[in-house]
């Protein structure tokens, strides 16, 4: 796990060092390990170094292959093992024991096609010699980031906006992205399109390849991956869907183990989190006689404390449990500098939580965290999808499941129904949330629509299309990006079993009456843990995650959050100040508009 510069000059000038060391210097804690660079003739790679795989000098970057390609590179490939062997039989030698060097010889194998051969994360630039190309990639789910700008004298890539802020500043000042604001601000949305809050700067989508042509300065975006294309929902019975996904899971969990550090997991107590850590630590029990590190958020708030669950399930699987439990104190003196690491406004403090968890790991020298980011949005965990599953029911079977779903979450009846009402209405959603935002002034409230919620509500309509709307665009990619770089910033790499692209095609390719049955969530994996689990795990109702206590922290900073929102100058574009009180907003929107204002003022950002 890495961190990747890039810099091409469109004039066919030499780049300065001085300019990619200083991209490079904006990331060194993404690379503490190490640091290296290579100059072409109108570019320049620059590359931070975290060493996972192969801990020696071999494993450094930019890597070069067969005086022809280099590449800098950031992810892990997870079947590498499998690739190497496959690419040897074909001839190719490795000097490494690196994935790296892997990706370079796959790529010269089997061209820009190798990226459907990986199983991993990842981003990375290569610079193909002969073609005079430099051909980038991004995982298929976006886990790892890939930043660019293009500019009349410019292209520059980074893992991070900081790095290629200097190319759009204006007087020491960057423009904000309108529209994303207000998505972030009414809809919650902030990673559903290419654009960044910052305008002009973009992010290569997801499953998409970029190749730029040296000679002629033009580039070109290519998917080369369809989740659509790939979920088939099949005909199988429970027996078989549960034994299938666990053999999939399994293999994701075993494959995510491959480290030369230790590995630990992230247990929120959750069904998710859980999983993950049982299977890890069959795993490494099979290895050795240690026990897996398993770090915990306490949150001193009863309705959000899932310690007791977390507990059992160290106690069951026999990990050593690592708990934590951040203060309002640690909230206050931390909440600028982790605004500062997102980069751009997020949805709650929980993200800040999230942060303490992977702090921790650190000080606990764990450096490689599993984590089940994914569990909700392939297996049908939200209970927001409970609409989109009763529309699919035929007859009885569609009243029948509307008791049992009630019965069987946290949602009365009453609560479903207005689920019901509310999801499945474009007119009806728009209104709610503009009638909930009643601060922001008419003639923006007027001129506001969302061609993504309007697409969101269209595919309540077909459940397998809000899965994959909610894995690509408005629910997966933002946690993603929280998770980078949170973990990053503490020089953690976290890996995602959920969202090995196996898991996820088999998720989406099970009948939906085996995710969500008899009103249960995620109801196959609740079945494939049954003896990997305490029952009480397995089968509870509600689902918390890392939540923050949102309530306690914002109250007490309620007098701040009031002050700086009053002197926001994008605010002062956006707000009714007569219509405008704090104490009547919900906390969520309190935090968007206080996270919006630490952020202006972090990052010297300007409406126009």
């Amino acid at each position: 796990m890495c961190g990747i510069s890039g810099l091409i000059n469109k004039r066919d000038q030499t780049i300065s060092t001085d300019l990619i060391q200083e991209m490079n210097r904006c990331i060194a804690h993404r690379g503490p390990d190490g640091e290296g660079f290579f100059h072409g003739n109108n570019f320049a790679f620059g590359h931070r170094r975290l060493s996972i795989l192969d801990l020696s000098e071999d494993g450094a970057q930019p890597m070069h292959y067969l005086e022809k390609l280099t590449i800098t590179y950031n992810g892990e490939i997870y079947n590498y093992i499998e690739l190497r062997e496959e690419l040897a039989a074909k001839g190719y030698s490795f000097r490494s024991q690196s994935d790296t060097e892997v990706i370079l010889a796959a790529y010269d194998a089997w061209g820009n096609a190798c990226v459907n051969r990986f199983n991993g994360m990842w981003a990375f630039a290569l610079y193909d010699q002969e073609k005079e190309v430099i051909f980038c990639s991004r995982d298929r789910f976006g886990i790892k980031p890939f930043y660019f700008i293009s500019t009349e004298q410019q292209f520059a890539f980074g893992s991070e906006i900081k790095q290629i802020l200097p190319f759009v500043a204006k007087n020491g000042t960057h423009q904000l992205n309108q529209q994303i604001l207000l998505d972030y601000l009414i809809l919650g949305f902030e990673e559903h399109t290419k654009g960044t809050f910052f305008k002009g700067i973009e992010k290569l989508l997801p499953g998409t390849n970029l190749i730029y042509d040296l000679k002629s300065h033009q580039y070109k975006e290519e998917a080369y991956y369809s989740l659509a294309e790939k979920t088939n929902p099949t005909k199988i019975s429970q027996e078989e869907a549960v034994a299938k996904y666990k053999e999939v899971f399994t293999s994701a969990v075993q494959l995510r183990m491959r480290s030369d550090v230790e590995v630990g997991t992230c247990l929120s107590g959750g069904l998710d989190s859980s999983s993950v850590t049982a299977i890890a630590s069959q795993v490494l029990k099979s290895q050795s006689s240690a026990k897996i590190k398993a770090i915990h958020a306490h949150v001193d708030e009863e309705k959000l404390d899932e310690s007791n669950f977390a507990k059992q399930v160290s106690e069951y699987c026999k990990t050593d449990l690592h708990l934590i439990k951040p203060s309002s104190a640690d909230f206050r003196s931390s909440v600028e500098d982790i605004i500062r690491i997102q980069e751009e406004p997020f949805g709650s403090p929980s993200i800040i939580l999230q942060y303490f968890v992977l702090k921790k790991a650190r000080e606990l020298n764990c450096l490689v965290m599993l984590d089940g980011q994914g569990g909700d949005e392939t297996l049908l965990g939200y209970e927001r999808y409970y609409p989109s599953y009763l529309l699919a029911q035929k007859g009885t079977k569609k009243w029948k499941e509307f008791l049992n779903s009630s019965k069987n979450s946290r949602l009365s009846k009453i609560d479903l129904l207005k689920y019901f009402i509310y999801f499945t209405s474009y007119a009806i959603r728009l209104k709610k949330l503009k009638q909930r935002h009643q601060y922001i002034k008419p003639s923006i409230l007027a001129a506001f629509q969302s061609e993504e919620l309007r697409e969101m509500t269209i595919s309540y309509k077909h459940i397998i299309k809000l899965q994959q709307l909610e894995i690509s665009k408005t629910q997966l990619p933002h946690l993603l990006k929280y998770e980078d770089k949170n973990s990053m910033a503490n020089s953690v790499e976290t890996r995602l079993p959920f969202l090995d692209y196996r898991c996820v095609e088999a998720a989406l390719s099970i009948p939906d009456e085996f995710k969500i049955k008899e009103g249960w969530t995620k109801f196959v994996l609740r079945k494939a843990m049954e003896t990997l689990l305490p029952e009480n795990v397995i089968w509870r109702k509600g689902k918390l995650g890392f939540n923050a206590p949102e309530k306690t922290w914002l109250d007490d900073l309620l007098p701040e959050m009031k002050e700086k929102i009053s002197k926001s100058q994008i605010l002062d574009q956006v707000i009714q100040k007569s219509a405008f009180q704090m104490e009547d907003l919900d906390l969520r929107t309190q935090w968007r508009l206080y996270n919006i204002v630490v952020w202006e003022d972090v990052y010297q950002v300007v409406w126009e």
